[in-house]
C-alpha cells in the first residue's frame, strides 16, 4: 500500500510539472506567434529611436540659438585679441544698428528646423542601422542600449576573444559614429553655414560660387564640420554607453548617474577634441567670405592648409583651441549632445514598450492576424 500510495503521489507530482511545462512552452509559444517578424521590428525600433532623438535636438538646439552664435563666433576670425567672449556676444545681439535679444533667432530658418531633426534623427538612424548591419556581417554582438547599461558586466557570459574578434569589434566601433556623422553632415551642414552669415549673405556666397547640386546641398566646410561630427557621434554612441557599462561602479548606477557621466565625458572629452574642427570650421568659412579675392566675386572656394597655416602664423595654436572656446562650444554643445545618452538610453525606452503595442495591433489588423494565431 505504502508503493502504491507512492506511486501515485510521484505520478500525480510529473503530471503537475508536466502541466506546468506544457503551460510555459505554450505561452513561449503564444508570445513568440504575437511577436512582431524582425523586419518590422527592425523598422519600428530604428524609427522611433531616430524620430525621438530628431525632436529633441530640434527643440533644444532652437532654445539655445544664442548660445549657439555665441560659440559660431568665439570659433571664428571675426574676434581676436582681449575679451573675446564679450566681442562674441556684441556680435550675437547685433541687429543692424541696435541690440536685440531675438537677433539670435532671426537667422532660423524652416530649412533649420528640418536640419536639426534630421541631424539628430539621421545620426541616430544611421548609427543604429550601421551597429546592427556591421554586427551581424562581422557575427558580433551590437552596442548595449537601454537597460543593459545598468547591467553588471561581471555577469556577462565570458567568452575568449582572438585577434580576429577584436579586430572586428574595434572596426565596428570606428565606421559606426564615422558614417553617422558624415550623414548627419550632410543634411545639417548647410543649415549651420546659413545660421552662420545669415540668409542674404549666405544666398549671395552660393549663388557666387557656382557649385554643382551636390556641393551645393553640403554646403562650404564640409569636411570639418563631419569631422567635428564624427567625434560627437563616437562619443554619444560608443564611448559614452561603454566606459558607463563596463566601468562605473555598478551600486551607482542610475538614471541620474547616466546623465551626468554623460554630459561629463561631453565635456570633457568629446568636446575638448571637437572644438578643434569647430574652430577649423568657423575659419574656413571666414576664409571662403574673405573680400581679398580676385573679380570681386562674394566668395571662394576653401583652402584647408591656408586656413591652417594662416591661423597658425597669426595666433599659434590659441587659434583652434583656448579656454573661452572650449567653454563656449560646450555651452552649445553639453545642453544637446551631452545629454543624448541620457535620453536615448533612459528616456526613450519608456515608452518603446506601449508604442510596440500599437504597432503589433496595427500589424495584427493590417495582415488578418489575431493574438495567439498561428496563421
Amino acid at each position: 500500500m505504502t508503493v502504491s500510495r507512492n506511486n501515485t503521489e510521484i505520478s500525480t507530482h510529473s503530471d503537475d510539472e508536466k502541466n506546468v511545462n506544457g503551460c510555459s512552452e505554450g505561452n513561449d509559444e503564444v508570445e513568440e506567434i504575437d511577436a512582431l517578424p524582425d523586419s518590422v521590428e527592425s523598422t519600428f525600433v530604428v524609427t522611433y529611436r531616430s524620430a525621438g532623438l530628431g525632436l529633441y535636438g530640434a527643440v533644444m538646439r532652437y532654445a539655445g540659438m544664442p548660445l549657439e552664435k555665441i560659440a559660431l563666433f568665439m570659433n571664428s576670425a571675426q574676434v581676436s585679441g582681449n575679451n573675446q567672449l564679450r566681442q562674441a556676444f556684441d556680435l550675437t545681439f547685433q541687429d543692424g544698428q541696435k541690440r536685440s535679444f531675438l537677433a539670435p533667432y532671426k537667422v532660423v530658418g524652416p530649412a533649420s528646423g528640418v536640419a536639426w531633426f534630421l541631424q539628430y534623427s539621421v545620426m541616430g538612424m544611421v548609427f543604429q542601422v550601421c551597429d546592427k548591419s556591421l554586427s551581424s556581417a562581422l557575427g558580433i554582438k551590437p552596442m548595449h542600449y537601454g537597460a543593459q547599461l545598468m547591467e553588471d558586466p561581471e555577469n556577462d557570459e565570458k567568452t575568449s576573444r582572438d585577434l580576429t574578434t577584436t579586430t572586428k569589434i574595434c572596426t565596428k566601433l570606428i565606421l559606426a559614429p564615422i558614417f553617422a556623422g558624415t550623414i548627419e553632415s550632410t543634411v545639417s551642414n548647410r543649415a549651420e553655414v546659413q545660421r552662420y552669415f545669415g540668409l542674404k549673405k549666405f544666398c549671395k556666397m552660393e549663388n557666387s560660387l557656382k557649385w554643382n547640386p551636390f556641393s551645393r546641398y553640403c554646403g562650404q566646410a564640409f569636411l570639418a564640420n563631419a569631422s567635428r561630427n564624427c567625434i560627437m557621434s563616437g562619443t554619444t554612441f560608443v564611448i559614452t554607453p561603454t566606459l558607463y557599462r563596463q566601468y562605473f561602479p555598478q551600486e551607482q548606477k542610475s538614471t541620474t548617474s547616466l546623465f551626468w557621466f554623460g554630459l561629463g565625458i561631453n565635456i570633457f572629452l568629446g568636446n575638448a577634441i571637437a572644438i578643434t574642427q569647430q574652430a577649423l570650421w568657423g575659419r574656413a568659412l571666414d576664409y571662403a567670405a574673405s573680400p581679398m579675392q580676385n573679380k570681386g566675386t562674394a566668395a571662394r572656394n576653401i583652402n584647408y592648409s591656408t586656413v591652417i597655416k594662416d591661423g597658425l602664423a597669426k595666433e599659434g595654436y590659441s587659434a583652434f583651441f583656448t579656454g573661452p572656446k572650449w567653454a563656449s562650444r560646450v555651452l552649445m554643445n553639453a545642453p544637446v549632445q551631452g545629454t543624448l545618452p541620457w535620453f536615448y538610453n533612459d528616456v526613450l525606452p519608456l515608452a518603446e514598450g506601449g508604442l510596440r503595442e500599437v504597432v503589433k495591433g496595427a500589424y495584427r489588423a493590417v495582415s488578418g492576424k489575431t493574438p495567439g494565431s498561428s496563421k
